[in-house]
């Protein structure tokens, strides 16, 4: 069952039944704290008793407990790029676990799932997998105070998230249990301001052992700023970290830093790198990423070293992934949708006169939507609003963010749902939201209280 019969004259939308997916939720709370295992599919980042909870995924669609199906955007956190239960992923992955998952040395997956990541990223002679993006990351700020003596971590505070590790919830709201000589250590500076950034690091003068930060995000960075950033980096002795969760096999096959031809020292990879399987990657350059082996005379930095980071599923699932890219126009099929999606989310805005209300933002693989309110700031009752319409009409859209698997099909119904949402909106922003929003406001993932 995919969208709800819908009154063209009234807008009204005839409600499903999501009872089950309600009971679902209250168990949750009662035994996950904050209902799910990622902040960002909390409840309370969805509006008041329609948040789904997911029984199965097929391409760009997934069925709730309730039997609902609704097209996906942002699928598992864009982790999902293939689509989901990728016949090709999958296969890989069942053969790697018929044979065992792990031993007490290395299998030979450990060896071709390097071999085949490395072989997309020039910028990188070696690679440790893990198996979640916070580990990856914070073992490239571990060797980056390693390698310069140095204690204090930079990152770029426009960007939401980098790693669980205290290093970096200390610089957010959310920094309970944090001590403050930890949160002392990190420091932050904004994006696409070279001399911003050239200021801290002159304020943090020969204390400060890595920048960490995402190429690109919803702003694309300014031509020569991200030169300017490794220009400061080699000038300082100061590491370059990119973090590529997100771009990686998103922005092209061989991430951000192949777009913008510009090598960091050290770059971390997951989401997509297993098209949703449990596998992330630490990249970098020999001269640092040996000295988490034996082969030095240096000090030995405890790099990586996890029972579950070799896991065989994960990794053939890198190999079938990388496979895929090579074999197919994974990346140019995102563009084209993205490319597609967004012209038709501003025709429907722009037909509803909502077009400053409702825009769309950041790379065409990578598109957001930010909602405004009638003085036009962002609003978080207005993006409830448009989450509920969308919910109601089939689509589960925290964000427009595609993947290969979005049909022209998936695109056509979410652009129609879409106009019929921002119909609503508009009556909202004339007659005041507490007409049709129902429940509370959607809330920030990092608050205190």
């Amino acid at each position: 069952m995919l969208g709800s019969a819908t009154d063209r004259d009234t807008g009204r939308v005839a409600e499903r039944s999501r009872e089950a997916s309600r009971a679902a939720a209250t168990r949750l709370a009662h035994l996950v704290p904050g209902g799910a295992h990622t902040y960002a599919r909390g409840e309370d980042q969805y509006p008041e008793g329609m948040a789904p909870v997911i029984v199965r995924g097929r391409g760009s669609r997934v069925e709730d407990v309730d039997g609902w199906s609704y097209i996906e955007y942002g699928s598992g956190l864009r982790s999902i790029t293939l689509g989901h239960a990728h016949p090709g992923v999958v296969d890989a992955a069942v053969r790697a676990v018929r044979d065992g998952t792990g031993f007490v040395r290395p299998s030979i997956l450990e060896l071709e799932a390097a071999e085949s990541l490395l072989s997309l990223l020039p910028s990188a002679d070696m690679v440790k997998f893990t198996k979640n993006g916070s580990d990856a990351t914070s073992a490239a700020v571990r060797l980056a105070r390693a390698v310069t003596g140095r204690d204090v971590v930079a990152v770029c505070g426009d960007q939401p998230f980098f790693s669980t590790d205290d290093w970096f919830i200390g610089s957010t709201l959310m920094n309970a249990g944090i001590p403050a000589a930890v949160r002392e250590l990190t420091v932050t500076f904004p994006f696409d301001d070279s001399d911003a950034l050239a200021e801290v690091l002159d304020r943090h003068v020969d204390r400060i052992a890595c920048i960490v930060l995402e190429a690109a995000g919803a702003t694309e960075p300014s031509p020569g700023y991200l030169q300017a950033v490794r220009r400061l980096c080699d000038e300082r002795g100061v590491l370059l970290v990119f973090d590529e969760m997100i771009t990686g096999f998103r922005w092209a096959n061989g991430g951000a830093q192949e777009v913008y031809a510009v090598e960091p020292d050290l770059s971390t990879f997951g989401k997509a790198l297993g098209n949703g399987f449990a596998v992330s990657a630490l990249a970098g350059k020999r001269r640092y990423m040996e000295r988490g082996g034996y082969d030095h005379g240096e000090d030995r930095v405890f790099l990586l070293s996890t029972t579950h980071g070799a896991e065989t599923s994960g990794l053939a699932a890198v190999k079938a992934v990388v496979g895929a890219y090579r074999d197919s126009p994974v990346v140019e099929t995102m563009y084209g949708q993205g490319r597609r999606l967004r012209r038709g989310v501003l025709a429907a805005a722009a037909a509803a006169d909502v077009a400053d209300h409702v825009q769309v933002l950041g790379r065409d693989c990578n598109l957001v939507y930010a909602t405004l309110d009638a003085e036009g700031q962002r609003s978080q009752p207005f993006r409830t609003l448009f989450l509920q319409e969308l919910l109601r009409r089939g689509v589960l859209a925290p964000s427009f963010v595609v993947g290969a698997a979005h049909s022209d099909v998936d695109i056509d119904h979410t652009v129609e749902a879409v106009h019929e949402a921002c119909l609503v909106y508009r009556k909202a922003l004339d007659e005041g939201i507490e007409r049709y929003l129902v429940g509370r406001p959607v809330r920030p993932v990092f608050r205190s209280r």
